[in-house]
């Protein structure tokens, strides 16, 4: 398996991208500031966390797209209008909640995915190191 795919799959996985440790969050909506296997630390840069609110959206916004377009379409040329609202009225308050922490690993696994790590941001033999003199 290709880093890349390895660092994201761990991500979808509400795990470490970089070491694949798990229980990153101390509650659903608390994420945890470095991961205790390898130190990353969480928030590379400074509003980091804006790509999980991006990534949110976009997961949202689909799945409500799709939850419309599959009640109009498969009950056309009579969709049930009021059981079509309810969902997407289901799915718009609860899928950005329910996704949340995924939402952050996975940007967080994107994040490394262009930003590789760089030397001294984790613990010894989990990524580069700074060069000793």
């Amino acid at each position: 398996m290709s880093p890349n795919k390895r660092i994201f799959l761990r991500g979808c996985m509400k795990h470490c991208p970089v070491c694949g440790q798990g229980h990153l969050f101390r509650r659903w909506f608390s994420m945890l500031e470095r991961c205790p296997k390898c130190d990353l630390k969480f928030e590379r840069i400074e509003g980091h966390w804006t790509g999980d609110l991006g990534i949110n959206t976009i997961v949202s916004f689909g799945a409500l797209l799709i939850v419309l377009l599959v009640g109009f379409l498969a009950f056309w040329p009579t969709p049930p209008i009021v059981a079509i609202i309810i969902a997407a009225v289901a799915v718009a308050g609860l899928l950005p909640l329910a996704f949340f922490p995924f939402s952050k690993t996975i940007w967080l696994a994107l994040d490394l995915m262009m930003r590789p790590l760089e030397p001294g941001e984790v613990r010894p033999g989990f990524g580069p190191q700074p060069e000793s003199n």
